[in-house]
């Protein structure tokens, strides 16, 4: 239930931020939801309409396709922020465009921070990366930021090269409070200490897409045997693999370090 709660306040914030300082100025946000923006702009269709047909597809493959659990998350995110664009009004709170892009880009940094740390997202980019870097390791971040380079490039032809430097500023206030909200590790490594290996492995195969190394330990001091697993995820699963670890084994030491780069192949079976 919080993080329902969480999610539903992260994405109203979304439609505040919006329409109350991006699009006044036709300024976009990254991801689907810039270009649902600038549909927005140039149609007469609602950009909250928008954001959820071009979701719509993404969420029913990332159903079949991810963990069950987050996309239910992304789910309710998508929708409540495609309801708050069609809701809160188009609102100019301030003339200048600097202070709209920066605040905005904060603002929508501070929603899409809490729904990532709800284990969840906002869809869109976030979903075509997951699904892409589950058939292949691509970096994550840099395709999410290839896509949202191209957002910038269609706004300078649409609007004009101002609103895609706005863009651009946005964009980038947007992943810096993302990243002191969440995050900043792409990728992270896990080791676990249990003894109660079987149980967590079972449970983590279960809820991730992602290989697990397992090695017989002791312990130097009580000499007791122990289970350890070595696995690395993505940022956006970090909190869920907490919980489960909790669940499983309380007593259980978790050493979570950052991945600079990861070589072989990222998916389950394959370690």
């Amino acid at each position: 239930m919080r993080n329902i709660i969480l999610i539903i306040i992260g994405s109203i914030l979304l439609g505040f931020s919006y329409n109350f300082f991006l699009i006044p100025h036709k300024i976009l946000s990254g991801g689907l939801s810039g270009i649902a923006m600038m549909l927005g702009i140039i149609t007469p269709l609602n950009t909250g309409l928008i954001n959820f047909l071009l979701n719509l597809p993404l969420l029913i493959i990332g159903f079949i396709k991810l963990g069950k659990r987050f996309i239910s998350y992304t789910i309710l995110s998508v929708i409540v922020a495609s309801i708050s664009l069609f809701v809160i009004p188009v609102r100019e709170i301030t003339n200048e465009p600097i202070l709209s892009s920066l605040f905005g880009g904060v603002l929508t940094g501070v929603g899409i921070g809490i729904i990532f740390r709800s284990s969840g997202s906002s869809g869109g980019f976030d979903i075509i990366a997951m699904l892409l870097t589950k058939k292949r390791d691509f970096p994550l971040g840099s395709l999410i930021s290839t896509m949202n380079g191209i957002v910038v490039m269609i706004s300078g032809f649409v609007f004009s090269w101002d609103a895609a430097l706005l863009t651009l500023v946005s964009i980038f206030a947007t992943g810096k409070t993302i990243d002191m909200i969440h995050t900043s590790n792409l990728k992270l490594t896990l080791m676990i200490i249990t003894s109660k290996g079987d149980d967590m492995k079972d449970k983590l195969l279960k809820n991730l897409y992602r290989g697990i190394t397992m090695l017989d330990g002791k312990g130097a001091y009580s000499g007791e045997k122990r289970t350890v697993l070595f696995t690395v995820i993505t940022r956006y699963q970090l909190l869920e693999v907490k919980k489960i670890i909790h669940e499983v084994d309380s007593h259980a030491f978790v050493d979570v370090t950052e991945t600079i780069e990861v070589i072989g192949m990222f998916d389950r079976g394959q370690k």
